[in-house]
């Protein structure tokens, strides 16, 4: 026995030293588990409206694409046109330069 400290006495200082050590771990990891909480609800909002924005600029790129799409159709058609108009004019400038030359001259 040493200044009048018993081993019991000993002891239940240590496990209350432990009992306390526990505690402020506990809280300390309450607190933590707060902020992962508080992290995990930012990280779900965060996921939300980009997963939104995701899905606007699908639309929008989708709605691009579909107008660009009608818009070759309306060129590529135009320029079959002009394709085909191409041999009808040719025979026209040719029959126009064929009358020309069936004219008399024009006097000066």
């Amino acid at each position: 026995m040493m200044c009048g400290v018993t081993t019991d006495d000993l002891t239940l200082e240590v496990l209350k030293s432990i009992r306390d050590e526990v505690r402020q771990t506990n809280g300390q990891i309450e607190q933590t588990n707060v902020r992962l909480d508080q992290t995990n609800e930012r990280l779900d909002s965060l996921r939300e409206e980009l997963s939104r924005r995701i899905v606007e600029s699908e639309v929008r790129t989708s709605t691009a694409i579909s107008d660009l799409a009608g818009t070759v159709r309306e060129m590529t058609a135009l320029l079959r046109n002009l394709v085909d108009l191409r041999p009808r004019v040719e025979r026209c400038e040719q029959e126009i330069d064929a009358l020309k030359q069936r004219l008399p001259p024009a006097p000066h």
